[in-house]
C-alpha cells in the first residue's frame, strides 16, 4: 500500500499535521500556513577572522534566516576589536638612520656620513615645558638628510643654573652622537662678557669644534660689524679659511634668513646656512629649522665647521628665551 507524498495529500490534512491546537481556553487562534519544508541549503564557510565558527551573538550574513547557536564563553577565539573604535596603544615611530659607511682616509671617525652629503637639515625639538614654566631646558636637535634619514643627534649639556642665569649668552657644550650612541663631535662655546665695547676682541663670540672629542679641528669666530652678522671659519691653528655673512636683519618675520658661506675674498660662494620660517612657531616658540648647503667635494672638516657655525648662529640670533616674570 503506497503512502501519498506531501504534494499528493489534501490541503486540509497538511494543515492538520502542522497545526497543533492549544488546550488553553484563552489561547490565540491558530494561523494557517502553507510552509513546505524544502531541501537543506549549501554550507556556508565561516567568515575570515573567526576560524572554527562564528562568535557568540552573531549570525552569518549569507543565511539571514538562521539563528546563532550557543557557544561556550571559554573558547579559544582571540578577542578582536573593530578598527577605529577602540584606542590603539601609543607606539613611537621608528627612527630610520642613514646607512653607515666604511672608514675613509683623511676623515675623522664618525664623519663618514657627512662626507657623502651636500646638504643637511637641522631640526630643533620643541619643548612645551619652556613656554608653560619659563624654565630653560637643554636644546636637542635632529640632523637629517634629504631622505628624512637620521644622520646625527645633537644634545646640549649645560647645567640648570647656567642655562637659566645666562640664557642666550650662556656657555654651552653640544655633543653630537651617531646611530650607535657614540659621541663623534663636541662643540664648546666659552662665556664672553658683552658689557664692554662690541669691538673689543674679548666680547666676540667663539665656538670650538672637536672631532673626535678632544681633538680640535677648527673655530668659528665672530667679527664685529655694524649692520650684519659676520663670522670667520678657522682651522685648528686659528687661520681664516672661509667667511659667513648674514643678512642685515636676522629677525625678519615671514621670511627665511640666509647666511652665505663665502671665500675669504668674498667672490666665490661656497655654501649657505638658511634658517627656515615656520610660521607662528618660529615667532613664538624655540623650535628652529636650518638647512645647511655645501659642495659635495668640500673637505669633510670644513663641512663640520659650517655645521658648527649653524649652532652659534642659532644661539646668538634665534634662541627664544622664556619671558621672565616680573616681581613686584
Amino acid at each position: 500500500m503506497s503512502v501519498p507524498s506531501a504534494s499528493e495529500q489534501p490541503a486540509g490534512e497538511t494543515e492538520n499535521q502542522i497545526k497543533s491546537p492549544d488546550p488553553r481556553p484563552d489561547a490565540p487562534p491558530d494561523y494557517s500556513t502553507h510552509f513546505v519544508v524544502g531541501p537543506p541549503g549549501p554550507a556556508v564557510p565561516p567568515p575570515a577572522g573567526y576560524p572554527g565558527g562564528l562568535p557568540m551573538g552573531y549570525y552569518s550574513p549569507q543565511q539571514p534566516s538562521t539563528f546563532p547557536l550557543y557557544q561556550p564563553t571559554g573558547g579559544t577565539h582571540p578577542i578582536q576589536y573593530q578598527p577605529g573604535k577602540y584606542p590603539v596603544p601609543y607606539q613611537s615611530a621608528p627612527i630610520t638612520w642613514m646607512p653607515g659607511s666604511i672608514p675613509m682616509p683623511n676623515c675623522p671617525p664618525g664623519l663618514e656620513c657627512l662626507a657623502q652629503l651636500d646638504n643637511i637639515h637641522v631640526l630643533q625639538h620643541f619643548c612645551p615645558l619652556e613656554m608653560m614654566t619659563h624654565f630653560e631646558t637643554n636644546n636637542r636637535y635632529d640632523i637629517k638628510n634629504n631622505s628624512d634619514q637620521m644622520v646625527y643627534i645633537v644634545t646640549e649639556d649645560t647645567d640648570d643654573f647656567t642655562r637659566n642665569a645666562y640664557r642666550t649668552l650662556r656657555p654651552f657644550v653640544l655633543r653630537v652622537t651617531d646611530c650607535t650612541g657614540r659621541e663623534i663631535m663636541t662643540m664648546q662655546r666659552p662665556f664672553r662678557c658683552t658689557c664692554c665695547c662690541f669691538c673689543c676682541p674679548s666680547a666676540r663670540q667663539e665656538l670650538e669644534v672637536q672631532c673626535p672629542p678632544g681633538v680640535t679641528i677648527g673655530f668659528v669666530a665672530e667679527h664685529w660689524n655694524l649692520c650684519r652678522a659676520v663670522y670667520s671659519i678657522q682651522n685648528e691653528k686659528k687661520e681664516n679659511v672661509m667667511r659667513v655673512r648674514g643678512p642685515c636683519s636676522t629677525y625678519g618675520c615671514g621670511s627665511d634668513s640666509v647666511f652665505e658661506v663665502k671665500s675669504l675674498d668674498g667672490v666665490s660662494s661656497i655654501g649657505s646656512v638658511i634658517r627656515r620660517w615656520n610660521g607662528m612657531l618660529s615667532a613664538m616658540a624655540d623650535a628652529d629649522h636650518f638647512d645647511i648647503h655645501f659642495p659635495l667635494d668640500l673637505d669633510v672638516k670644513m663641512k663640520a665647521m659650517v655645521f658648527g657655525a649653524c649652532f652659534l648662529i642659532d644661539f646668538m640670533y634665534f634662541e627664544r628665551s622664556p619671558p621672565q616674570r616680573s616681581s613686584r
